[in-house]
């Protein structure tokens, strides 16, 4: 099965689940504010795909941090701040087994239509 992680106030999480639904691909929606993201599945996301695939910084909650969070960002210091701070997770994030896929572009989509 196919967990979709996001943010339901999220624009482009929300055309992933509508998309998903249209491809008839079975998923359950988390919300990584609401639900939390438990501190080993973070860990694994970075074994994965890397820290530098999950920090978004582009994002608001990127732009509040300050110069002292951001500067020397290693993998340790990634994910405690992507553990305290959920919405700075590039979004969506896309489990299934021991594949995650980070984002919702053409690429992306091609990669989930072969799980």
């Amino acid at each position: 099965m196919l967990t979709v992680w996001g943010l339901k106030t999220c624009d482009t999480c929300k055309k992933a689940v509508k998309w998903l639904e249209a491809e008839g691909i079975a998923h359950t929606v988390k919300d990584v504010r609401a639900d939390g993201v438990p501190g080993d599945e973070l860990a694994r996301w970075i074994g994965v795909v890397g820290w530098e695939v999950l920090v978004n910084k582009a994002s608001t909650t990127w732009r509040g941090l300050g110069d002292g969070d951001k500067d020397g960002l290693d993998a340790a210091r990634a994910e405690a701040l992507l553990a305290a701070h959920p919405t700075l997770i590039k979004r969506p994030v896309f489990v299934a087994g021991d594949q995650v896929i980070v984002g919702f572009r053409d690429a992306q989509r091609d990669a989930l239509k072969v799980l």
